[in-house]
């Protein structure tokens, strides 16, 4: 059964708040959606709040391209067994730390697990040794690993480098999804509930619920039938990619706005950050794959993804 969404949204996400960008698609009276082009995603504190007035009443499907839950490994020596529990109480309490970057080898902890702060003769061996890894692969969870269609998620505790995501999930964490579950009882229309953690995605939006889901534009890009010819930060190989997104909302049977449209067909422009609205709109048509039906969420069955470690929307394999 499709997910009956009244609004799907999407944020490519990062820890440059100028590069965060959000795209949104909205369902018409006719029953179809419409398609927007990406614009700032804006504070973090207020997206949420943000969402909820685009689509007063309805389920709402939000997608972020940061990690929703935990490395099993790193979550069994931490004596976690429930990720949506845990979110707001990271920053306090045992947790105080948890977002202090660690600055030095000595200063990661199993309750201060991101690093480096800064480079300059850091090493990914620094988390594993500290943090009672065996290899850096132990801070990957399952949905994180190579595939045949992308490379593997760098670890996730990791904020350095161009692939980390470090950065990203503490803000999106700390300053949006944590902050939010703590300021809104579970009843309120802005509480965001964790897909896969919190129940099946249809019987979550059904419920007119705010939903979150993790969404990776790199796996979208396999289920949209994209290839890129070249780098995404390439407007030529964006432009190329472009003609499978139009494709794909024909078949579809999404409308596309006027304005996005037009930045399809110019591969989001030249300016730089037009990669970041190339995810944001790959990232959008990904979770309306799912939300129309198209193809399955993921659900995963096993108790450790669906409780602890989370899972990728629309990612094979969560339910083996």
């Amino acid at each position: 059964m499709a997910a009956l969404a009244v609004l799907v949204a999407h944020a490519d996400w990062g820890s440059n708040a100028a590069r965060r960008r959000l795209a949104y698609a909205l369902r018409q009276s006719d029953g179809r959606f419409t398609a927007y082009a990406p614009g700032p995603a804006g504070d973090p504190q207020t997206l949420l709040a943000r969402l909820r007035t685009l689509a007063p009443d309805g389920g709402i499907l939000f997608g972020v391209d940061f990690p929703l839950g935990l490395p099993l490994r790193y979550a069994d020596a931490a004596g976690v067994a429930d990720f949506a529990a845990l979110l707001p109480e990271l920053g306090s309490g045992r947790w105080v730390q948890f977002y202090d970057v660690a600055g030095r080898p000595d200063d990661i902890s199993i309750v201060r697990p991101f690093y480096p702060l800064r480079p300059g003769g850091t090493r990914q061996s620094h988390l594993i040794r500290a943090l009672g890894m065996t290899t850096i692969d132990d801070l990957r969870r399952r949905c994180d690993r190579a595939t045949d269609a992308r490379r593997a998620a760098a670890p996730m505790f990791w904020t350095l480098g161009a692939q980390q995501v470090g950065k990203a999930t503490i803000v999106g964490w700390r300053d949006m999804l944590g902050a939010a579950r703590r300021a809104y009882a579970r009843d309120n229309a802005m509480f965001p509930w964790l897909w896969p953690f919190e129940g099946r995605l249809d019987d979550l939006i059904a419920a007119g619920r705010l939903v979150v889901a993790e969404v990776y534009p790199a796996e979208c890009c396999h289920h949209l039938g994209i290839t890129l010819h070249g780098s995404k930060r390439a407007q030529a190989a964006r432009a190329a990619a472009g003609m499978a997104l139009l494709a794909w909302a024909d078949a579809a049977e999404v409308a596309i706005d006027t304005a996005l449209r037009r930045a399809i067909d110019d591969g989001f422009g030249a300016a730089p950050g037009g990669d970041d609205d190339f995810d944001a709109t790959v990232g959008l048509f990904g979770a309306l794959n799912v939300v129309l039906g198209r193809r399955t969420a993921g659900e995963p069955e096993d108790e450790g993804i669906r409780r602890v470690e989370g899972w990728i929307l629309g990612q094979a394999g969560g339910e083996g």
